[in-house]
């Protein structure tokens, strides 16, 4: 994780630029997603059990097709994709990891995680969700074109990342 406090950045303000590798190989950057239209960017750490309960909802809106959706793992090569297996994501993984000094956590001042930004096609921040919020997935529904939490799904209301 992002060492020290820091402040994230705020709503509506510029999301920060980053070249970030992806795992299945290249680069890409956040001028690069933008330009794609609206995305979820999700800042995570594979031992972290608060993103053990997101992925899976964020899976169901990369599954839906409407809105895309990149977890950016502060974790190596290896050990993010046995996260991707263990919890069935198959959904854009980035890496942010130690060994390259974690760039863009640093650059959106992740201090905790998950902590997910919906970034509009301007490249501004439209939301920002720290921790879990079952209000804060739900509301993603509009724009997911899914149901994120489902009457069956039990789960917390909120959960501190």
């Amino acid at each position: 994780m992002a060492r020290g406090e820091r402040q994230l950045p705020e709503v509506g303000a510029g999301a920060p630029e980053f070249r970030l590798t992806r795992l299945d190989g290249g680069e890409i950057s956040l001028a690069e997603i933008a330009a794609q239209g609206p995305a979820l960017l999700a800042f995570f750490k594979i031992s972290c059990p608060v993103c053990q309960l997101t992925f899976p909802f964020l899976e169901r809106v990369h599954q839906a097709g409407a809105l895309r959706v990149y977890g950016i793992s502060q974790n190596d090569a290896r050990d993010t994709r046995d996260f991707a297996a263990r919890y069935q994501t198959t959904l854009p993984m980035l890496l942010d990891s130690e060994k390259s000094g974690y760039p863009a956590s640093n650059a959106y001042g992740i201090s905790s995680v998950p902590t997910i930004f919906l970034i509009k096609r301007d490249g501004s921040i439209a939301q920002i969700m720290a921790g879990w919020r079952k209000q804060d997935m739900a509301a993603l529904d509009p724009i997911a074109g899914v149901s994120v939490i489902r009457p069956d799904d039990n789960v917390p209301e909120w959960k501190a990342g």
